[in-house]
């Protein structure tokens, strides 16, 4: 019997464990069980921001997957992975955590509206701690889906840092777009900060010494990845315009529930290979 086709989502948002519902979050919850009702596995991952409710949602940590420690600034961060399932839709939800990142602190802003002065480490730690994981698991995708500015460096560490291991050699990454951008630019030392063994200086010279704003990040994110879908009808368009640019294979913007072209979208893409 023919082994199904494996679908990784990194998601920073989802509805409900984020609780005001928004397309974006609610679409992100959708398509792992969709994706799911059609055959394949699916793992899906998002942050364990300090705002979801560990006693409603029924979080637990995973002890097998967690006790990986991740340096970021010479520092050592420990990952904890954390669980949830969805009952109704029979998935269930891993998250990212870690004392200092994420455990008793919002999302993307503080209490007063303000950006977290290290959100560029989080989204590292994000990043790899989803990597380091799904390595444990000893389970390779064939597509990685990737929502939400924090999950940008997903498709630099793919394509890079395991380039030349078996591990991920045949996965396909997929960029979706959003206008939901950050504003406080990532300081001159991010590219000091996201650098692993197996990566060189010339991956990241795009941004290289450089405060690092939105739409540095995800032009990175668009070169290292396999194909791009637009995630709302107001994306960034000097984005747009270097997507264009880029020659991607690109999922236009649609206001139609777009499940079925998504899914023949991924399967378009494995049946390249």
């Amino acid at each position: 019997m023919k082994e199904p086709k494996r679908i990784l989502f990194v998601s920073q948002q989802i509805y409900p464990f984020l609780d005001t519902e928004s397309p974006i979050r609610l679409r992100n919850r959708q398509m792992p069980e969709y994706f799911q009702s059609k055959g394949f596995e699916t793992r899906t991952f998002m942050p364990k921001f300090g705002e979801i409710n560990e006693r409603r949602n029924q979080l637990h940590e995973v002890i097998r997957l967690s006790g990986i420690n991740l340096i970021i600034s010479d520092s050592d961060h420990p990952l904890l992975i954390k669980v949830a399932s969805i009952q109704s839709a029979r998935i269930q939800i891993y998250f990212i955590d870690n004392d200092v990142y994420f455990h008793r602190r919002k999302d993307i802003v503080d209490a007063e509206g303000n950006e977290y002065k290290d959100n560029d480490e989080r989204c590292i730690f994000f990043a790899r701690g989803v990597l380091e994981t799904i390595k444990k698991l000893r389970w390779t995708p064939d597509i990685i889906c990737c929502s939400g500015w924090m999950s940008a460096l997903v498709p630099l560490y793919v394509k890079k840092a395991y380039h030349d291991t078996p591990f991920f050699s045949g996965t396909k990454v997929i960029l979706s777009l959003d206008n939901e951008e950050y504003t406080t630019p990532f300081g001159t030392k991010f590219v000091d900060k996201l650098m692993v063994d197996g990566m060189l200086q010339g991956d990241v010279r795009s941004i290289a010494g450089l405060p690092v704003g939105y739409e540095d990040l995800m032009r990175l994110a668009i070169d290292n990845s396999d194909a791009v879908v637009l995630d709302s009808p107001s994306v960034n368009t000097r984005l747009c315009n270097y997507l264009h640019n880029s020659g991607k294979t690109t999922l236009p913007y649609s206001e139609e529930d777009n499940k079925d072209a998504f899914y023949a979208f991924c399967n378009s893409l494995i049946s390249e290979e």
